[in-house]
């Protein structure tokens, strides 16, 4: 499918969807309960999809799925798995979350997984179980493979200057084993907001785990808390997908989005600073933020700890006269799409002058964005971006493989068009 977009301006009023981080926590937490765990607000997007089947097939009964009022409701024992197998889909976070997950049990497990994230490569499985003494079998760097626990709790030391995916899928295992304090050592971590959405999720289901300055992590079952039961859980709104509408009134228009949490530890959250610094007239309300079309500045961030936001600064640098600086090109090796060659393409297309240096994309926007048809390498985050710079560009754009977007927000053409932009889908 295509999605043609013609030059516009935003107005938008809208909801953000469910944080499919959050979700796909949340499902891991609702597996490790021992009990009832109600979950409001999750998302329906590929990604969320992919970790209520994991949960299935790992041992979690569903008792309860309403989309109309956005409730689930999830019992389980523990993993006790009912299949030999599950499938990540797509989901980088569900293959490094819930493989250390599946290793609690002592059942030889299949972990299968679809499209790109056959070509992304598990880092730190091979060192990481051979210090837990789990078995791997037919691994040779990339899914799918085979697993065999149990996993049985010990001090160990990760290297995370990949990403913090998998040390979050050893926090879920390991505090749910651990019968007496252990430690994780920690090397180089980046994204260190998504651990704190790991342990703030945690928490809700009675495991505090500590840490000192993210080198070393706490594990001690005598300050874990017997949680009332059912667990309630929020899953908050996401602003990774609200941070495309939010720089396309920036930009163009104004937006109003209901739904996000100023208090959130996500790191995407990132994006409204950005845009104070930029100049955007931005208004908080309790339940909605507004932000406006102003005079824009050119910028300088450091993206390390939040590289889903990349694609979209680079829109956002784009639009903006003078040259932006966004730092942290090694976090966007292993996506979904290889992004820095992805997000130059996408600038090139937009005949939009960019330099590459050292770690840092250097944009130098400001000026036209020519009309073209973009190839979005079948990239979520490249096609929801493409579509922002599309408005803005001076004449029809060409969105091609829109149907990527279903892997973290299944309505963003719905919500585009709700925003009076000028998109037809073909």
């Amino acid at each position: 499918m295509q999605a043609i977009i013609n030059p516009s301006y935003f107005n938008g009023n809208l909801k953000a969807p469910a944080s499919k981080s959050y979700s796909q926590r949340a499902f891991a937490a609702a597996l490790l309960h021992v009990g009832k765990t109600e979950i409001l607000n999750a998302g329906s997007s590929n990604d969320e999809i992919a970790a209520l089947n994991i949960i299935i097939n790992l041992g979690a009964t569903i008792l309860y799925n309403n989309n109309n009022n956005n409730k689930i409701l999830i019992e389980s024992l523990g993993v006790l798995p009912i299949s030999d197998s599950f499938n990540c889909a797509e989901s980088g976070l569900c293959s490094r979350l819930f493989t250390p997950i599946a290793a609690i049990s002592n059942q030889l497990i299949s972990i299968n997984a679809e499209g790109s994230l056959l070509k992304r490569k598990m880092v730190g499985f091979d060192s990481v179980f051979k210090q837990l003494e789990i078995e791997i079998k037919d691994f040779n760097g990339y899914l799918p493979l085979q697993i065999n626990g149990p996993l049985i709790a010990k001090n160990i030391s990760v290297d995370a200057q990949n990403g913090s995916q998998f040390l979050s899928g050893l926090l879920f295992a390991l505090s749910n084993v651990a019968l007496e304090p252990i430690n994780i050592f920690v090397k180089e971590l980046k994204s260190k907001p998504y651990i704190d959405l790991t342990l703030e999720v945690l928490e809700k289901i009675g495991i505090l785990i500590t840490h000192d300055n993210y080198k070393k992590f706490y594990i001690n079952p005598l300050n874990f808390k017997k949680p009332e039961d059912p667990v309630k859980l929020n899953v908050e709104g996401d602003w990774s997908s609200a941070a495309y509408m939010l720089v396309a009134a920036a930009l163009t228009g104004r937006a109003t989005i209901e739904n996000l949490n100023l208090n959130s530890v996500q790191a995407d959250k990132a994006i409204l600073n950005i845009l104070k610094d930029c100049g955007a007239l931005i208004k908080v309300e309790k339940e909605s933020i507004t932000v406006s079309k102003a005079p824009l500045r050119n910028f300088t961030f450091d993206a390390t700890d939040c590289p889903d936001l990349f694609p979209v600064l680079s829109i956002l640098a784009a639009g903006i006269s003078g040259m932006s600086s966004i730092n942290g090109l090694h976090r966007l090796l292993d996506k979904e799409s290889n992004r820095i060659i992805s997000i130059c393409a996408m600038l090139n297309s937009f005949d939009v002058p960019f330099l590459l240096k050292d770690d840092t994309l250097q944009i130098t926007g400001g000026g036209i964005i020519k009309n073209c048809a973009i190839d979005t390498f079948n990239d979520h985050r490249i096609t929801m971006a493409a579509s922002i710079g599309a408005i803005m560009a001076n004449g029809k754009v060409i969105i091609n493989n829109i149907e990527s977007v279903k892997k973290s927000y299944t309505g963003f053409f719905t919500d585009l068009i709700a925003s009076n932009i000028k998109c037809e889908i073909v």
